[in-house]
């Protein structure tokens, strides 16, 4: 990964994990206890977003943050379906479709690191959940970014457990899942 791309992700994780602190909950999550968890996860998630989705999304945080929103809350609150949808912007149902496919071809790939994954409906309220929190800008780029991924026969999703391979010492997601077999 590129320095300046790095960065952004370090600017991006340090504001999501004040951010995701802050969430008020009735119970406590048990992510909070394992935040380096938590982070390696979002690392991998921005591993395939191009740098100028990356400076967008953390455009979008510190525009968040200026104004005393916290998108971790407005995202989970999203999930519970406490408040109103966020955005109605079309591409959000586009990247979401887009990832779902790319998700069940991983499960399909790879049982055995999924089978600890979250089913598909909660995958896809989470996404879109997330996804109604990123500006139009972060959208467009993102669905630029997803569409030449898609193009190029590749897969977003099975990206990020190539990520989580590499950063767990594997050789490859194929020994994970072998390993985990």
């Amino acid at each position: 990964m590129e320095a300046g791309k790095e960065r952004i992700l370090e600017q991006i994780l340090e504001i999501e994990v004040e951010m995701f602190l802050r969430v008020p909950t009735e119970n406590e999550p048990s992510c909070r206890a394992h935040m380096e968890d938590m982070q390696l996860h979002r690392r991998g998630q921005f591993a395939g977003w191009s740098g100028q989705t990356c400076e967008s999304y953390l455009e979008d945080l510190k525009r968040a943050k200026a104004a005393g929103k916290n998108l971790m809350t407005l995202k989970y609150a999203r999930m519970d379906n406490l408040i109103p949808p966020l955005s109605g912007n079309p591409l959000i149902h586009q990247i979401r479709r887009r990832f779902l496919q790319w998700q069940k071809e991983v499960i399909a790939r790879y049982p055995n690191i999924m089978r600890g994954a979250r089913d598909m409906a909660d995958f896809s309220n989470y996404l879109g959940a997330e996804l109604e929190t990123y500006s139009d800008e972060t959208l467009e780029l993102l669905a630029a970014d997803v569409e030449a991924c898609h193009q190029a026969a590749g897969n977003m999703s099975l990206e990020v457990y190539r990520f989580l391979a590499r950063q767990a010492g594997y050789a490859s997601i194929e020994h994970m899942e072998e390993s985990f077999g």
